[in-house]
């Protein structure tokens, strides 16, 4: 079983940022096929019935709990097509897939859309991912799934502040099938490692740990054990973005943290290395769409005294 560090996970999660993540409840009479949107972050939790998978999920690291002893069991290498009440799998779209329901089925579906289109995310996840047993692995999360989806307005008026609340419980969802899975025994070894590169994941890593740092390329590189023209090239290849694009997500990341904590806008751009709350403000906006103010009174989020 490959073991992920906590702070490796931890890393992961805190990373994440859900523009969109409302859900919606279906359900389906035995036989139904429910096509699975290509291009999209989908997470399915199966409230009742069960479904299978066309094509077939395949191959994949399945999780199971005994239901008697409450006893987790990993099998990296087993297959899992047909998954039945109290499981999740995320999807990340790579591939046109629908689902069969299995008798008559109810579902929670939540099409997640990341907050920043740059996100490392779905390069660190399988096209596939499945927890079997997700209501005894992560029970609180699985409650929350169960009481997810959008209300009939017509039978029930819609309250302020629905889609935020609705938009938290599937970032909380995601979250947990996320960690079910890294935590349990299915991340490939050396997961979260975007690159497969000892010399830059220490240049990442040393990105994370101080991201108020002056990262010139240069520095970076000499971190890397590289020249800076080759350094540049080869962290492009494995990361997808410039070193200096990295950074900024990585502070935008970090500043989203701090700003839920209460933190000030000139705290977190002084220790963010900004010269100007002006300059932190606008890397934040390009970033997102919002300044850290907006963004933090959108999230509906107090400043500490």
């Amino acid at each position: 079983m490959v073991t992920v560090d906590a702070d490796a996970i931890s890393q992961v999660l805190g990373a994440v940022d859900l523009r969109v993540g409302v859900g919606r409840r279906m359900s389906l009479a035995s036989g139904t096929l429910l096509p699975i949107p290509t291009g999209a972050i989908t997470l399915v939790y199966i409230v009742e019935g069960g479904v299978h998978g066309h094509p077939p999920l395949g191959d994949g690291c399945r999780l199971d709990v005994d239901r008697d002893s409450h006893r987790l069991m990993v099998d990296p290498s087993s297959r899992r097509d047909v998954l039945v009440a109290g499981d999740a799998f995320l999807t990340l779209g790579r591939t046109p897939f629908a689902l069969e329901a299995q008798g008559d089925t109810s579902l929670m579906i939540a099409e997640i859309v990341l907050a920043d289109a740059a996100s490392p995310l779905p390069a660190l996840l399988p096209p596939f991912l499945t927890v079997t047993g997700f209501d005894d692995i992560e029970p609180a999360a699985a409650a929350l799934a169960l009481n997810m989806g959008l209300v009939d307005h017509t039978v029930l008026p819609a309250r302020q502040g629905d889609p935020v609340i609705c938009r938290m419980m599937a970032t909380t969802v995601l979250l947990s099938v996320i960690r079910a899975w890294a935590a349990n025994g299915c991340a490939p070894a050396g997961w979260p490692s975007l690159s497969n590169d000892p010399f830059l994941d220490r240049v990442v890593d040393a990105i994370h740990e101080e991201p108020g740092r002056d990262w010139t390329v240069e520095r970076l590189a000499a971190i890397g054990a590289m020249s800076r023209s080759t350094f540049a090239e080869r962290f492009r290849n494995a990361v997808g973005r410039s070193p200096a694009d990295y950074v900024t997500e990585v502070r935008v990341d970090a500043a989203k943290r701090m700003l839920e904590a209460g933190r000030s806008v000139s705290e977190i751009s002084r220790e963010l290395g900004y010269a100007s709350d002006e300059g932190f403000s606008r890397a934040f906006r390009r970033r997102t769409g919002l300044t850290p103010t907006s963004w933090r009174m959108a999230n509906r989020i107090p400043v500490s005294a």
